[in-house]
């Protein structure tokens, strides 16, 4: 089949991940300057992985690696024979999230309905490579995409079910919205500056008082309640299905303990008319959380729009349509 994502799978022991021995010496191959916090990093490629694996996994040593069709931006990732994945932070704001999801997914894991990556191994810098890394086995799927899903209601209620059975897990110990999350379960006024900056950018290219308005209903609806475990990017980059049906979640790099209202996100990115309305209810969404998840849509999406203005990209369209969304939902 294809490789439509760049996750993992979980159909191995969940309990202890090996971690590998210490730094090994720089090998001579020549640095390239990348964009990320002023490093000079050596090119992140097929023979760095299949270096750093040799060297601190041996028994992994004579499997190919090759890169996976969509590797993402957060990290590097690339596949290690047929049944696991290798994934490399692509900078400083997402090293962190190596450490967080070796700790905490194989705590989760038992208590989701659906499966979610399982860590093999964890790597650590070595060839002039800054960052811990890891090693994850392959789950089997394809995003999620509107022809991809038989039943768009089926597939809002079961992807409630599983949010909330992962606020329910255990807080305690649970790492606080941070960098490590890109903020998210962190309040929604983390980002105001950087909304209405977005707002006065575009001018008259979106309706700016119609979005401040909604912002600033996000803003104002305050969460009074305990933190809980999110997972902060339920985006259809992170969510598989198989035969018609959610069969995964995956990519858990942003998640922690705090507001998971921005979990409700998808609502606006993808679900629409009765499905949106099934995840809802299903999922329990008061109207405070569901104001300060619109405005976590808003957010992305009036800063993609900045970014991609007058592009005629892909990602130029998608913002707009999820801006169209989220002014048509608002009105109802």
């Amino acid at each position: 089949m294809s490789e439509p994502h760049e996750k993992v799978d979980t159909s191995v022991d969940p309990g202890g991940a090996p971690r590998a021995s210490g730094p090994s010496p720089a090998d001579g191959h020549a640095p390239i300057e990348t964009p990320v916090a002023g490093r000079v990093l050596p090119p992140t490629d097929v023979a760095l992985v299949r270096r750093l694996v040799a060297t601190q996994f041996p028994r992994w040593a004579d499997l190919p690696v090759r890169p996976v069709e969509f590797g993402g931006w957060d990290n590097r990732t690339f596949h290690l024979g047929d049944e696991m994945t290798v994934r490399l932070p692509s900078g400083d704001w997402y090293a962190g999230q190596v450490a967080k999801e070796q700790r905490w997914l194989p705590v989760l894991a038992p208590r989701l309905p659906l499966p979610v990556p399982t860590p093999l191994a964890q790597g650590e810098p070595a060839f002039g490579y800054p960052y811990q890394w890891s090693v994850y086995r392959w789950i089997e799927g394809e995003t999620v995409a509107v022809g991809r899903v038989d039943d768009p209601t089926e597939f809002a209620v079961t992807l409630a079910d599983f949010l909330a059975a992962l606020r329910r897990c255990d807080p305690t110990g649970g790492p606080e919205p941070g960098p490590h999350s890109c903020h998210r379960g962190a309040p929604v006024a983390t980002y105001d500056a950087e909304t209405r900056r977005a707002v006065e950018a575009l001018g008259d290219r979106v309706p700016g008082a119609l979005a401040t308005e909604i912002w600033e209903a996000a803003l104002a609806a305050g969460r009074n309640e305990s933190p809980v475990w999110f997972h902060g990017d339920v985006s259809v980059g992170n969510l598989l299905v198989e035969d018609g049906r959610l069969s995964a979640v995956i990519d858990f790099g942003c998640s922690g303990v705090g507001d998971p209202a921005c979990d409700t996100t998808i609502a606006w990115t993808f679900l629409s008319g009765e499905s949106r309305e099934a995840f809802r209810e299903t999922l329990g969404v008061d109207p405070a959380t569901w104001a300060r998840g619109r405005g976590w849509a808003l957010w992305k999406a009036l800063i993609m729009l900045a970014e991609h203005i007058d592009t005629g990209s892909p990602q130029e369209a998608e913002a707009r349509r999820v801006l169209d969304a989220v002014f048509r939902e608002y009105g109802e």
